[in-house]
C-alpha cells in the first residue's frame, strides 16, 4: 500500500484573492496562465478571496469543493494520490466518493476515502483494504478497477475507474421494473463479472443492488469486494484468511447449512438482484433491524417472482427462482450455468420472449418438438402423471400437438412433491386416472386442499367407464376434469383457461 507525507498540505488562511490565486497556483489545481486571467477579472489586488473564488467557478477553472477547502484554510482532501479531486460524488456512513482528475494523465477517476471514525476499527480498515487489494487483481469489464490503494495525512483512499451513472438501487427506485430483455442484459453482464472473481476463487461475499453500478451506456459493473472470500484453489497471491460475513449472508448459510465460502450463496445473492430488476420490488424485506436481518425465516417468506410481477416469462421467473433455491443442491450450481441460461433466453437459441404490441412482456412461448405441425399458440408446461408406458406416449402425443411441452411421471406423490418447491416444473399437471384410478383422485384432491399447491392448475382425466370417480373429486376454478381418450376441442379451452389466459 503507498503511503505519503503530508508535504506541503498545512492549514492556510485565505483573506485576500492574492492569497487564493497563489494557494491554487502552488497546488497545481489548474494552469497558471488562466488562473491570472481570472485574478484580474476579479479586480487584481483589489479583489477579495470570495469574488476570486466566484469567477474560477463559473469559469470552471476550479470547482465549488475546491474554493471552499482552499477558502477554509484547509488544503488536505484536495489530492489523494495521482487523484486531484474535483468534488464529492457520494457519501456513505462507511466512506465518501470523489470524482477526480488524474494529476499527469487527465482521466477521470474517483477516489473512495474511509470516513476517519472508521480508520481506527481494523476490522473496517482491513475490509476496507481488502476492497482494494481484490479491486487491484480483479481486471474485468463489469468490475470496477481499482488503480491505486494508498494513505494521505492519515486518510485510508482507493482510487478507481469512475462509471458515470448510479448504483441499480438508485436506478430501479427511480425507473421501477427494468423491461425483460434489457433486464436479462444486465443480469447477464453482472453473471459475467462474478463467473470472473469466482474462476480465480474469490467470492463477492456482500452483493446487493447497492454494490452494483450502472453506467450510463448501460454497462453493469459489481463493486465493493471488501468482504470478498478466496477459497482453497483460488490464486495465492490474493491470499486468505477469516473474513467477515454480512447478517443476510451469515442467516442464509445458518438456514441452508452451507459453508461460509460457498460460491452458491453469491449465486442466491444475484437472484435477489434479479429479482429487484425483473419486479422493481426487494425479495427480501429491506430493514435496518439486525434481529430481523439475521433471522433465517425471512428467506422462507419471499414471494416468488411469478407471483409478484405476472407479466414475467415463465422461463426468466425459473432462471431467477432457481437462482434463489433455499436447497443448495437445488440451486444453479455455478454462475456459468446461470449466465449460461440467460444467454439462450437471450439469444433464441432456448425459449423465446416475446413481447406484446403494447410493449409488455408475454409470456414465453414453448417451442414446438420437430415433426410437429406448428401450433398458433404455446399452451404452455404440462407434467403429465400416468403409470402406463403405452397412455403415457399417447397423452405426449397429444399434448404437444396443442402445443405444450411435455413432461412424464408415473408417480402421483413423486409429481406433487416437486411442485411443492420452486421454481415449479410445469405450469399445469394432468393426472390421468385410466391406469391410477382412486390414485390419481386423491392427488388431484391434494392439489386444491393442500396451501402450498392451491395455486397449481390441474386436470383431472378420466375414462369413460370411470365417470364415478369424477363424483370422488373436488373441483374448483383451478382444477377441471376431461374424458379420455382425449379431444382437442374439450382439453384445448380448459388449458387455455388454466395456463394460457
Amino acid at each position: 500500500m503507498r503511503k505519503r507525507t503530508p508535504g506541503r498540505n498545512g492549514p492556510v488562511s485565505i483573506l485576500t484573492a492574492e492569497q487564493l490565486l497563489h494557494a491554487a497556483v502552488e497546488l497545481e489545481l489548474a494552469p497558471g496562465p488562466d488562473l491570472q486571467e481570472a485574478f484580474r477579472e476579479a479586480g487584481g489586488h483589489n479583489a477579495d478571496a470570495a469574488s476570486l473564488g466566484r469567477v474560477l467557478v463559473r469559469r470552471e477553472l476550479l470547482t465549488g469543493y475546491q474554493v471552499e477547502k482552499l477558502l477554509a484554510g484547509s488544503r488536505s482532501g484536495l489530492y489523494f494520490g495521482p487523484a486531484r479531486i474535483q468534488y464529492r460524488a457520494g457519501s456513505g456512513s462507511f466512506a465518501r466518493v470523489y470524482r477526480a482528475i488524474h494529476r499527469e494523465t487527465g482521466a477521470v477517476l474517483a477516489v473512495k476515502v474511509l470516513r476517519r471514525r472508521h480508520s481506527d476499527s481494523p476490522e473496517k480498515r482491513d475490509a476496507f483494504l481488502r476492497e482494494g487489494e481484490m479491486g487491484r487483481l480483479l481486471r474485468h469489464p463489469n468490475i470496477v478497477s481499482i488503480e491505486e490503494v494508498g494513505q494521505e495525512q492519515g486518510a485510508v483512499y482507493l482510487v478507481m475507474e469512475f462509471v458515470e451513472g448510479q448504483t441499480l438501487r438508485e436506478l430501479v427506485r427511480i425507473r421501477g421494473a427494468i423491461d425483460v430483455p434489457k433486464g436479462i442484459d444486465l443480469v447477464i453482464q453482472m453473471a459475467a463479472g462474478l463467473e470472473y472473481a469466482h474462476r480465480r476463487g474469490v467470492a463477492h461475499r456482500d452483493l446487493k443492488a447497492s454494490n452494483v453500478l450502472v453506467s450510463s451506456a448501460g454497462v453493469a459493473k459489481l463493486v465493493d469486494f471488501g468482504l470478498a472470500r478466496v477459497d482453497a484453489s483460488g490464486d495465492k497471491v490474493l491470499g486468505r484468511g477469516d473474513q467477515p460475513r454480512t447478517l443476510d449472508y451469515a442467516a442464509l448459510e445458518k438456514l441452508t447449512g452451507m459453508h461460509d465460502d460457498d460460491f452458491r450463496s453469491d449465486i442466491y445473492f444475484l437472484g435477489t438482484i434479479a429479482y429487484l430488476v425483473f419486479s422493481g420490488t426487494p425479495a427480501l424485506r429491506e430493514t435496518r433491524d439486525r434481529g430481523e436481518r439475521g433471522d433465517p425465516q425471512r428467506f422462507q417468506r419471499v414471494e416468488p417472482l411469478a407471483q409478484r410481477a405476472s407479466g414475467i416469462p415463465r422461463e426468466v421467473c425459473d432462471v431467477v427462482s432457481r437462482m434463489m433455491h433455499l436447497d443448495p443442491l437445488e440451486r444453479w450450481q455455478t454462475i456459468g450455468e446461470v449466465k449460461q441460461a440467460l444467454e439462450r433466453l437471450q439469444s433464441g437459441r432456448g425459449p423465446a420472449i416475446p413481447t406484446s404490441d403494447a410493449g409488455t412482456p408475454a409470456r414465453a412461448r414453448a417451442p414446438v418438438p420437430e415433426g410437429t405441425a406448428p401450433t398458433l399458440r404455446s399452451r404452455g408446461r404440462v407434467m403429465i402423471v400416468e403409470s402406463s408406458q403405452t397412455d403415457q406416449e399417447t397423452l405426449r402425443d397429444f399434448f404437444t400437438k396443442l402445443g405444450c411441452r411435455v413432461l412424464l411421471t408415473s408417480n402421483p406423490a413423486r409429481a406433487l412433491a416437486r411442485f411443492s418447491s420452486h421454481p415449479l416444473p410445469a405450469d399445469c399437471i394432468v393426472m390421468s386416472a385410466r391406469s391410477l384410478g382412486s390414485e390419481a383422485v386423491e392427488a388431484f384432491n391434494t392439489i386444491s386442499s393442500d396451501p402450498f399447491l392451491s395455486a397449481v392448475p390441474a386436470i383431472l382425466l378420466v375414462d369413460q367407464q370411470q365417470r364415478d370417480l369424477v363424483a370422488e373429486a373436488t373441483f374448483d376454478a383451478r382444477r377441471k376434469h376431461a374424458t379420455l381418450p382425449p379431444r382437442a376441442e374439450e382439453i384445448g379451452p380448459i388449458l387455455d383457461e388454466l395456463v394460457t389466459s
